[in-house]
């Protein structure tokens, strides 16, 4: 049985909460599987060197087409902060992940530039992260599944698609 059923719904009533158990199940159900699939990707990325915020900047930048973006576009798509953005840039950059370059035509902007390396690198881990024995190992199968539950609920709470 669940322990989420066991301890929160059939204890809510007889406890005297207030209105139903739906809000804080689905709230706790979601935030005990982030964490669980933190502690996976932390896992996997720690073999090759790389932050969560780390990966999802390289891979941000794998997936635009030239492969490059204005650290501002960076902190948009990703809902970082600017500075954790730069800091985290500054980790990659030291790396040879990525490069800074100035913007062609905007001399206030810099852009930031996946390297050969950081392509390398973002691909063994996108590999990583499938292995059967890694530590995603018991999310397997379920990824798009995983997905394709949260995104009408990341939508609706104004989330957008790029």
């Amino acid at each position: 049985m669940d322990p989420l059923v066991t301890g929160i719904r059939d204890r809510w009533a007889g406890q005297g909460m207030a209105g139903g158990p739906w809000p804080f199940m689905a709230i706790s159900s979601v935030e005990r599987l982030h964490q669980m699939l933190k502690r996976a990707l932390d896992t996997e990325l720690k073999r090759f060197g790389l932050s969560r915020t780390g990966y999802f900047l390289l891979t941000t930048l794998a997936l635009i087409g030239n492969g490059n973006a204005r650290l501002s576009t960076l902190g948009r798509i990703l809902m970082m902060h600017p500075t954790t953005v730069k800091l985290t840039v500054d980790q990659l950059e030291a790396a040879g992940l990525v490069e800074r370059a100035r913007h062609p035509s905007d001399r206030r902007a810099t852009l930031v530039q996946i390297t050969a390396a950081g392509r390398d690198q973002v691909n063994a881990a996108n590999l990583a992260l499938e292995d059967p024995a890694g530590a995603l190992a018991p999310f397997d199968g379920m990824h798009r599944a995983l997905f394709e539950a949260l995104q009408p609920a990341r939508l609706a709470a104004g989330d957008l698609e790029l």
